[in-house]
This record gives C-alpha cells, sequence and structure tokens, in this order.
C-alpha cells in the first residue's frame, strides 16, 4: 500500500508523540555493566547509607554489588546456590541473600561483606522481606511458607503456613498485614502477622499466574500482576474487591508504586517497564518505555527518585547490565 505524504507526517507525528510520552514518563540516565554474568538475574535491594545497589543473579550464582556514586561494580560473591531474594537488614548492618537451590538463608557483614551465618530453610528459598516494627525478615520458601527470621541471631523464630509457593509479597505494618501472591493456588493469601496465619483469600476470576505485588503508601489499594492473561489489577486493601484492571506488558516480574508523581511501574521480560498514571478516580496507561527482553525485574527506590532494571545478558554478546531509569 502507497502511503500519501500527508499520512507518513501523521504516522511520523504519532511515533514522536509515543516516544515523547516514554521519555517523559522515564528517562534512561545510564547503564551499569555487569561483565561475565550470565543468565537471569533476580531482585534487587539498596543499601541507601552506602549508595550500594545489590543484585541476585540467580544464572549467575552470585551476589553482585554495585556502587551507585561511581556506577561499578565493586564485589562479586559468587558460589550462591540460585540466588533469588537479597535484602539490607539496617539495624544489624547486614546483607541478606536467599537461595533456591539449597533453601538457605546466608548473612553477609555490610562493611565488607564477609560471611556472617546462615539459616537453612529447606528448599526455594525466595523473596525477602523485613518487618520495620521488629527488624525480624520475612521469607517465602518451599511449597508454602513464610518464616521469620531474627537476623541478629541468625535464627527462625516462626513460620506462617500457605497453600502452595509463595511469590512477591508486601507488609502493612500499620495494619498488621501481609498480602503474599501465591500463584500455584490462584489467590492473594492475607496474613495476620500478630498471629502468624493465613485470614483471607483474595482471587480475580480469568486470571492466573501473579507474581509481582504491591501496596500503595496510604496502605488503601494493593496492586498485583498476572501474566495470564496481562494485567494490572487494582485491589481494596480492606475488602479485597477488584477497583481496576489494566492491560499490560507480558512477564511481568515487578510493580512499584511512586508516590511522588501518583504513578505504578511494572517491569516486564517482553522488553518494557509499563507506566500508570492516577488520576481522580483509578489510573490510566501512561507510556510503556523499552528496556530488553528478559528485563523483568526491577527496583524502584524513592529516596533516590531512580527505577533500576536488570537486563540479563544478550544473544548477540553484550554484558548484563542494570538500566538506570529516572522518572
Amino acid at each position: 500500500m502507497t502511503r500519501t505524504p500527508i499520512a507518513v507526517f501523521l504516522i511520523g507525528l504519532l511515533v514522536g508523540s509515543i516516544a515523547t510520552r516514554a521519555e517523559e514518563a522515564l528517562s534512561l540516565e545510564g547503564k551499569i555493566a555487569l561483565p561475565g554474568v550470565a543468565g537471569r538475574i533476580d531482585h534487587m535491594a539498596i543499601d541507601l547509607a552506602r549508595k550500594r545497589l545489590l543484585v541476585a543473579a540467580l544464572g549467575n550464582g552470585s551476589l553482585d554489588v554495585v556502587d551507585l556514586a561511581s556506577g561499578h561494580r565493586i564485589k562479586q560473591i559468587a558460589g550462591l546456590p540460585e540466588p533469588q531474594g537479597v535484602a539490607y537488614a539496617q539495624k544489624p548492618d547486614l546483607v541478606v541473600v536467599a537461595s533456591a537451590g539449597d533453601g538457605s538463608v546466608r548473612f553477609f557483614r555490610g562493611d565488607d561483606l564477609a560471611p556472617a551465618g546462615n539459616v537453612a530453610l529447606g528448599s526455594d528459598a525466595d523473596n525477602v522481606r523485613i518487618d520495620p516494627g521488629t527488624g525480624y525478615l520475612l521469607v517465602g520458601y518451599g511449597s508454602g511458607g513464610l518464616a521469620i527470621i531474627d537476623p541478629e541471631k541468625r535464627s527462625k523464630i516462626g513460620d506462617i503456613r500457605l497453600p502452595a509457593h509463595p511469590e512477591s509479597f508486601q507488609l502493612d505494618a500499620a495494619a498488621g498485614r501481609v498480602y503474599v501472591n501465591v500463584p500455584d493456588a490462584d489467590q492473594i493469601a492475607v496474613v495476620d502477622l500478630a498471629a502468624e496465619r493465613q485470614v483471607a483469600s483474595w482471587r480475580v476470576p480469568g486470571l492466573r499466574a501473579n507474581f509481582p505485588l504491591a501496596i500503595d503508601g496510604s496502605g488503601t489499594a494493593v496492586a498485583t500482576v498476572f501474566r495470564h492473561p496481562a494485567k494490572l489489577v487494582l485491589l481494596d486493601a480492606k475488602t479485597g474487591a477488584a477497583t481496576q484492571q489494566l492491560e499490560t506488558c507480558g512477564d511481568a516480574d515487578d510493580v512499584f508504586f511512586d508516590a511522588k508523581r501518583r504513578r505504578i511501574y511494572v517491569s516486564c521480560g517482553a522488553g518494557a517497564v509499563d507506566v500508570f498514571q492516577g488520576e481522580a478516580v483509578g489510573y490510566r496507561p501512561l507510556a510503556s518505555v523499552e528496556t530488553s527482553t528478559g528485563a523483568r525485574t526491577s527496583l524502584f527506590v524513592p529516596d533516590l527518585d531512580r527505577l533500576y532494571v536488570a537486563a540479563r545478558a544478550g544473544l548477540l554478546g553484550s554484558d548484563a547490565a542494570i538500566l538506570v531509569f529516572r522518572p
């Protein structure tokens, strides 16, 4: 089909408009190379005081530590069996790494990253969260559990049973609740933290494979992202009622609220970060920002006002990298 000059001009305007919206939503500020890191990269965490980004390189069997001030990797801890979850516990000054391969939770000193003990959970240790009230760790693991660990004593002090393996989960300390994606049970589990037990199950009919989850700053909304089909779903945090469903990118693995701009970021292995803008009522799609295929994990750090996206090594020899986006 032959396009007229006017049609070509209009198409150019449309493409330019889309590119402008993406640039306004998220601007690529830089890339931090991770040479030698092969395979899938899983979750990330931040040591704010030292401005260190902690990267669980699952496929590479390593924890890679990036100095954000210089934009370089400063340390690699190798020989970890499929590291998935990572966190930084400020009070005891410990880096925490959960490994799927042997079900362990390993501790490293924050200053020199020397080994500082471990806790064995049995199998498939995954996401790590820190209870801001107690300082205890919550670690998803096995065929259905959240382990409660005292990081100072390096010991497991509690266990919350779930119907299947937990994926992303978040704590609402004010409400005393934990919201847990349990995709193999087709539900979002609601846990009473004080009672250490599940008290409710939420389901969204017609949607499966819910992996990323976030809570907004006010504690009134839970965002979860399903992969089949690819949907961002907003739920009332008290009742579990779905208030909005929006199409999003495929193979999502992380979602974050940006309270400053009333936005939501969804990072996807399909090679994009989808940005949604909050309005008077609900959210609307704002932009889809290109990343790279397989770059599905990310970390939004409000204190630094940056979104970090983990891009795995490319088939044509490009290094793995952390893409640094400025909202």
